[in-house]
């Protein structure tokens, strides 16, 4: 191991390799599908009965809980709503 790399931060490995935004973008993407997954247990919300809420398919609520798919904000805003939760964007 080379004393370069002694100190340095994941993020800063991940500036390098040119991959850190797309890492950013994946890791909200994955947070926020599991943050709606865990209000669905907690409340014995089912897929089928979100879709319904939503006046959705089931297809497109996997969608929305599959961190590999893209989704609008207004979807996101939909199902928290349904969910309980809200959805919050800072700028920093």
């Amino acid at each position: 191991m080379s004393k370069d790399n002694i100190g340095s931060s994941m993020e800063d490995f991940l500036e390098e390799e040119g991959v850190l935004e797309e890492s950013r973008r994946q890791a909200i993407k994955e947070v926020v599908a599991w943050r709606l997954a865990q209000a669905m247990k907690e409340k014995n919300i089912s897929k089928s009965r979100l879709a319904v809420l939503l006046q959705t398919s089931r297809t497109q609520v996997d969608r929305l809980l599959d961190p590999e798919n893209d989704v609008t904000l207004g979807s996101l805003q939909r199902a928290a709503s349904m969910l309980g939760l809200r959805v919050t964007i800072d700028l920093v």
